[in-house]
């Protein structure tokens, strides 16, 4: 097949030829998946920059414009919200009309709520083009694309997959964040939100153009494992309806493991750490360096974790890593000190975004791999909504007390429910193309 590309591509005039990145990875014995998933994750490297961004920039709002503690959280709340509400839509883009379109339908709308937001001068200027607009925008572009890519691309080494887009997230945290803090420090605010806006429009939108793909049947290929470059096993080919899903027990259940998660993560500690921390005796400088050392862990802890995940029992991997998230985060009242802030970041960086695997492949494996997307997404956005309601209430709280233990103390105990949640998921469930609704 590759010797006939080459005759083909050899007979054709030069003005017709042009790089044809399958082509490429064919003449080398690369799966195209592998493309895509190097393609994915820049892409969630880069929005999960975007999305790490409102715990740099409270304070300087703060100071520029007056605005309250709880009225920043609540833009941030309201950003949650839609990156939430994103997952589901874009996880039925993906499933109808492929990986491609939808991928440049959100990054486009991010590219654009970024843009608006470096001259926001409002606060309902805050709400609306980072509220909702690059709420929007990176929730459909970073939420499910880990799911959607192992289930579309691959039959073996899912979980090892999920792991690594899943680690893209902490990849861009751990390198962002330090960078947003120096730049906002040295030039202010808006030419960090800027660098965004030109990462996303000058480097994002033509990769995604030139690489990315929907499909392997768009290439005339098979997803990487169907008998092409490992062992052949049984297509999982079931497609639940969501009315079907809805009366199921382990649908309820993920859904609010990962309500926890993501009051626990993105809520509390993503947007709030760095004041915490700085009322706590750090500098900025130190809390965004924590901040990045979670990151670093995430990537360890997800990557881990999806090797994990395709060899022992995804629900008992996600008891553990909410029972020492718990453990964690019962504790970070009480740091006033670096290593021991150090250590409060390897321990719950390494389960940070280690959630993401486990809680893919339960999905994928209870109500089938061709249905991921649109309910993974309804999952993800029971994620987000934690995350809106701790953004907010944990600003609330400071507000009110003058500090952030209260929210802490909550995250602690609901990590502590999750664990025990986790153990029911996928109890009664059955592999197969009939669903047997929990009753």
């Amino acid at each position: 097949m590759n010797g006939s590309t080459d005759a083909v591509e050899a007979m054709a005039p030069a003005s017709m030829h042009r790089f044809r990145p399958e082509a490429w990875a064919a003449r080398r014995g690369i799966h195209y998946g592998w493309v895509i998933v190097a393609v994915t994750f820049l892409i969630v490297v880069i929005s999960s920059g975007v999305r790490a961004s409102p715990g740099v920039l409270i304070r300087p709002l703060e100071r520029d414009f007056g605005w309250s503690r709880s009225e920043i959280s609540l833009a941030i709340a309201i950003s949650l919200v839609f990156y939430g509400f994103a997952a589901p839509l874009s996880g039925r883009i993906a499933d109808r009309f492929g990986l491609r379109p939808m991928t440049l339908i959100f990054l486009v709308t991010s590219c654009i709520g970024v843009a608006l937001t470096v001259s926001m001068s409002h606060l309902w200027q805050l709400q609306l083009y980072w509220g909702l607009i690059v709420g929007l925008g990176t929730g459909g572009i970073a939420t499910i694309m880990a799911a959607t890519v192992a289930n579309t691309w691959f039959e073996d080494r899912r979980g090892f997959v999920t792991g690594v887009i899943g680690g893209a997230a902490s990849a861009g945290q751990l390198i962002f964040l330090p960078l947003l803090v120096w730049v906002t420090s040295e030039w202010g605010w808006r030419s960090a939100v800027g660098l965004m806006a030109f990462l996303l429009f000058a480097l994002l939108l033509p990769v995604v153009f030139i690489f990315m793909r929907s499909r392997p049947r768009d290439l005339g290929i098979q997803p990487y494992g169907d008998g092409t470059f490992t062992v052949t096993r049984d297509i999982d080919s079931r497609i639940t309806p969501m009315r079907d899903v809805l009366r199921t027990s382990d649908f309820w259940l993920l859904s609010c493991t990962f309500f926890v998660c993501g009051f626990t993560s993105i809520g509390l500690i993503g947007a709030h750490f760095i004041p915490h921390a700085t009322e706590h005796g750090f500098s900025e400088a130190q809390a965004a360096g924590i901040l990045s050392l979670i990151g670093a862990m995430n990537v360890v802890g997800t990557i881990g974790s999806g090797w994990l995940c395709d060899r022992y029992p995804p629900r008992l991997l996600l008891a553990t890593y909410y029972f020492f998230r718990a453990v964690s985060l019962l504790v970070l009242p009480f740091i006033t000190t670096l290593p021991f802030m150090s250590l409060f970041a390897v321990v719950f960086g390494l389960d940070y975004i280690a959630t993401v695997p486990p809680t893919i492949m339960l999905t994928s494996d209870r109500f089938g791999r061709r249905s991921v997307g649109t309910i993974y997404g309804w999952i993800s956005f029971a994620h987000m909504i934690g995350g809106a309601i701790a953004s907010y209430f944990a600003g609330y709280i400071h507000d009110t007390a003058g500090d952030y233990a209260i929210a802490i103390y909550l995250a602690g105990l609901l990590g502590l429910l999750a664990a025990m949640m986790a153990f029911g998921i996928g109890a009664r469930s059955v592999r197969g193309p009939a669903l047997a609704p929990a009753g």
